[in-house]
């Protein structure tokens, strides 16, 4: 059977970071009891139309390791109930190094988390102010020491072509974090996304973004440093070991099925009708009330379920795939559209890609280049 993924999110966070641009809220208190019973409830009513077993579980948010242990073990309990799971499923908890989330690892660990994932982002004192961080580099430390000695799966992640950084600077805190032999490590380039504390002061002049060939260059050096300590780019910002990639995050980027629960949860499902398959966009409510409300009235928090046309489906599913080293599999883009697929190889905007080194067109893959990669954004946008 196709793969089934499963995202909960937590909406939660104790402080809101100024490049933060995904739905998390700050309140005085939460009632954890009316959240897990919310959370749970939502999960049986996604149940009733799948039936496949889970191959991975993702706890993002806002800030998961928030919640009670007991909440994340009910939780998992009763995907396993509903859906059953695949041999050998990933469940993963994205987490802060706060000493009072660290101190909780143990008994994640036995609620059935199997992975973590640190908000690190940076091992510099300076730039952890910057980044808006409610931890210092003490405890960074210390939540991937104590990670790594309960865990067997850690990753961590790191924000560089942060304003003003050097080369020689990131090259620096790069090497210095890969002391820790991580077996995965996400490396994203500071954005500066719509709607957010940094996006405004952009706009005000109170920052000023990375030169663009500098963070070509630190892309570069980056991809030039992981791939000497045998830890290659599987996706445009994810590095791993071979057979450590993040499974849950690679049923994105190939256009799997996953369903998502929780306040703004997004999932992409496909439901048979007779001989027809088709894929669904579902989004819940966003703010968290709103969500909790719908829960307590319509037993879900969902707000659209849109069928997709296959034109969109197409189209979404090279715009993820393409983000990853391996390519968007040309099989995939038959099966979804024959005729989009033939019209999408005959553009010439392709083509010119494919010359100019963009893009490569194997046999049975479209991908990009190391040359294309840095500017993927630029090279779909031209493609489309």
């Amino acid at each position: 059977m196709e793969p089934l993924a499963l995202y909960i999110h937590w909406p939660f966070c104790v402080s809101k970071c100024p490049y933060c641009d995904f739905n998390s809220h700050v309140r005085n208190s939460v009632n954890h009891d009316t959240w897990e019973q919310a959370l749970l409830q939502e999960l049986q009513t996604a149940s009733l139309t799948q039936k496949r077993p889970l191959t991975s579980i993702f706890f993002g948010g806002g800030t998961p390791s928030l919640m009670r242990p007991q909440t994340v073990e009910a939780l998992i309990e009763k995907a396993e109930a509903l859906f059953g799971f695949s041999p050998h499923i990933e469940i993963t908890l994205e987490t802060n190094p706060n000493s009072f989330e660290t101190e909780k690892f143990v008994d994640f660990k036995k609620a059935g988390v199997n992975r973590i994932s640190i908000g690190i982002q940076s091992f510099n004192a300076e730039a952890l102010k910057f980044l808006g961080r409610a931890h210092c580099v003490k405890e960074a430390y210390h939540a991937l020491e104590s990670a790594q000695t309960i865990f067997d799966r850690v990753s961590f992640d790191l924000i560089y072509a942060r304003p003003h950084q050097t080369l020689k600077e990131w090259e620096a805190e790069l090497n210095h974090a890969l002391q820790f032999s991580p077996s995965h490590l996400s490396l994203y380039q500071l954005t500066f996304e719509e709607g957010t504390v940094f996006e405004k002061r952009l706009k005000r002049g109170e920052i000023i973004a990375l030169n663009e060939n500098l963070s070509s260059l630190l892309y570069e050096k980056t991809q030039e440093i992981m791939d000497q300590h045998l830890l290659p780019s599987y996706e445009v910002s994810n590095h791993a070991q071979k057979g450590q990639e993040s499974r849950h995050n690679l049923c994105y980027w190939r256009y799997q099925d996953y369903i998502g629960i929780g306040p703004g949860a997004h999932g992409r499902i496909t439901q048979e009708h007779g001989e027809k398959h088709e894929k669904y966009a579902t989004q819940n409510f966003k703010l968290p009330e709103k969500w909790l409300g719908s829960i307590q009235t319509e037993g879900h928090g969902l707000e659209t379920k849109l069928l997709l046309e296959k034109e969109i489906v197409f189209e979404e599913a090279l715009l993820m795939g393409i983000r990853l080293k391996e390519g968007i599999s040309l099989e995939t883009l038959k099966k979804i559209s024959e005729t989009a697929l033939n019209s999408l190889l005959a553009r010439p905007s392709l083509k010119i890609l494919e010359q100019e080194g963009f893009l490569v067109k194997t046999s049975t893959h479209l991908k990009a280049t190391s040359k294309g990669m840095p500017i993927l954004n630029a090279v779909l946008a031209y493609m489309m």
